[in-house]
């Protein structure tokens, strides 16, 4: 594994332990050259799952876009990152067990939605604003009242 400080290919394992759900490994490694510690995840390899969007248009799935819409909702916003990942982990692991080639965009943003709203309400309507294309403050009103109600029959 290349050293992201110095960029020498040597380094040695420090301490490995595996995420909570066993879906990957984290490495602590030392470089052999400059001696600083860096870390690295090992996952396994999935088949590449493609994305429909609205427009027809088809790329590969990718976490670090999914990760960054998510944080794009929760900025600054009391959203522990640990629940950021974890949120991507559970899209990314109902994507894999859906056993299809292809999800659409929209069955994405449901998920993220879902996820968002155990999470924090606020970005949950950050997002559904993005997603939902909110055109005027009605739509904002309508997806707030809509939550004021589930909260209300959770009680």
């Amino acid at each position: 594994m290349k050293c992201n400080y110095c960029g020498c290919i040597d380094s040695k394992v420090v301490d490995s332990r595996q995420n909570e759900e066993g879906t990957s490994i984290r490495r602590r490694r030392e470089c052999m050259s400059c001696g600083k510690r860096f870390t690295t995840y090992e996952t396994i390899e999935t088949a590449p799952v493609m994305v429909v969007k609205k427009s027809g248009a088809r790329q590969q799935f990718s976490a670090a876009k999914l990760k960054a819409g998510i944080l794009r909702a929760c900025e600054k916003r009391p959203v522990p990152m640990f629940q950021v990942d974890k949120l991507v982990e559970d899209i990314e692991r109902k994507i894999q067990n859906n056993l299809n080639e292809e999800v659409t965009s929209a069955q994405i943003g449901e998920y993220v939605m879902e996820g968002l709203k155990k999470i924090d309400e606020v970005a949950y309507v950050r997002f559904a604003a993005v997603y939902r294309e909110f055109k005027d403050i009605e739509s904002w009103l309508s997806e707030i009242n809509t939550i004021l109600k589930d909260k209300n029959n959770e009680k």
